[in-house]
């Protein structure tokens, strides 16, 4: 058994999409969207064949959520390399994202950093 795929809503489905083009080499499918409801997603696609649904609403809302809640906590990408993780966290703090932690060897043992994406949500980069 295997996760199909994951699923976030965003508030910007274009910036989203352009964000996740551009950092993690995520392929697009086309832009789905329900006439009747307003719904509209892209698929993205990574290297590996994991997917990522991005999905908006119009009736969603601004309001920010805490960074620990109880539900979905992060997404975390395998860079490959820890030299790989600090060139991307660099590449994404130059650019204007925030850095929640800076590469670091945690307690489990990991090798990793977390930035923010646009909206906020909680992005692990780790090898």
């Amino acid at each position: 058994m295997k996760i199909e795929h994951a699923a976030m809503y965003v508030r910007d489905l274009e910036t989203a999409r352009a964000f996740f083009m551009r950092y993690f080499a995520a392929e697009a499918g086309a832009r789905y969207q329900n006439p009747k409801t307003g719904f509209q997603s892209y698929f993205l696609t990574f290297d590996d064949g994991a997917r990522l649904e991005i999905m908006n609403r119009p009736e969603l809302t601004g309001a920010d959520q805490p960074a620990e809640r109880a539900g979905y906590a992060h997404i975390a990408f395998s860079l490959g390399s820890r030299e790989a993780v600090d060139r991307l966290t660099a590449q994404l703090q130059a650019d204007g994202y925030a850095v929640v932690s800076a590469p670091r060897v945690t307690g489990d043992g990991y090798y990793e950093s977390c930035i923010l994406d646009a909206e906020g949500n909680r992005i692990e980069l780790t090898c």
